[in-house]
């Protein structure tokens, strides 16, 4: 008897698919959407795919209005809690932590469950030319199990512990915690099981559009790593490097140097560009990491 799939159970939002007995059995949309490739999909499949895309770009903007963002648990920012783990190249008060590795490395060995996406999402609807679309993201936490085996694999600690690193250093920072939006694109039911660790690109993940939602409900869906801060100093000179590479579009140049925006989310990117070394990402906290594992575990179940 085939085991039953509760991911594929779902009556709302699916394909029917047919199986080797002739029967049907539902498929959620979103399956579908992220094995599309050139050899099982189709320019419809492809073109569904992106029309789904585009209409979650503009998800956060309908944040400002009240009567719909109450009913939109993506975002309510009570369900979702993310922070972005910058990558420890310069951040000063960090020396002897090795972001992100130590956070997401712990979050690993605290896990009973994992798996692998095959490929990202966004980088595939976007047709990603600047990171690989191979590199996907890690699910964890006993709903991971919910996920379809045709996008993803189950991993070991260490073969997640290598995943982690091969988008490190492919330059892709991670982000981590609890996304509610997954669990509408997964179509799994949120219980407190489920852990997200994400590699985004500042070209292709859904979260650039932040930009266009209420600054007060983007920092509600992202809380930034304890302790962490970001200064743009004297050395600026305008250049403009930090906004090219600003995925919210939170910095611009005015009077010749470069002002951040209420929109920055401490990821860390523009640091990491600036030819002057005029951003600087401080952390004033020596307990970051256990501060970060205790909030995420706080609303995670992973054992």
């Amino acid at each position: 008897m085939e085991k039953h799939n509760p991911l594929n159970s779902h009556s709302h939002n699916g394909f029917e698919i047919r199986n080797n007995s002739g029967g049907q059995k539902k498929e959620p949309l979103l399956n579908r959407i992220y094995r599309f490739d050139s050899r099982h999909g189709s320019k419809m499949l492809k073109f569904t795919a992106k029309s789904v895309f585009k209409i979650f770009e503009y998800l956060y903007a309908l944040a400002y209005i009240p009567f719909i963002q109450k009913r939109i648990p993506a975002l309510d920012p009570e369900q979702s809690d993310m922070s972005w783990i910058p990558i420890n190249k310069n951040i000063e008060g960090a020396e002897g932590i090795a972001l992100p590795e130590e956070v997401v490395d712990r979050l690993i060995d605290l896990s009973n469950y994992r798996v692998v996406i095959d490929f990202c999402a966004c980088r595939k609807v976007y047709t990603c030319k600047n990171y690989p679309e191979e590199i996907g993201c890690i699910f964890m936490g006993e709903s991971a199990k919910k996920i379809s085996k045709n996008i993803s694999r189950e991993v070991t600690r260490e073969e997640a512990k290598g995943h982690l690193r091969r988008a490190i250093a492919a330059g892709l920072v991670p982000i981590v915690g609890e996304a509610r939006a997954d669990h509408d694109l997964l179509r799994i039911p949120p219980n407190g099981t489920l852990l997200t660790c994400c590699f985004c690109c500042e070209c292709c993940c859904l979260s650039r559009f932040f930009k266009r939602g209420p600054a007060d409900v983007i920092h509600g869906i992202m809380e930034p790593v304890e302790g962490l801060s970001i200064e743009i100093t004297e050395d600026c000179v305008g250049c403009g490097a930090c906004v090219k590479k600003c995925f919210v579009e939170a910095i611009e140049i005015k009077e010749g140097r470069a002002v951040m925006s209420e929109y920055c989310t401490l990821c860390g990117r523009c640091a990491g560009v600036c030819p002057e070394n005029a951003i600087k990402l401080k952390l004033n906290n020596p307990n970051a990491v256990d501060d970060v594992i205790k909030r995420i575990t706080g609303r995670i179940d992973l054992s």
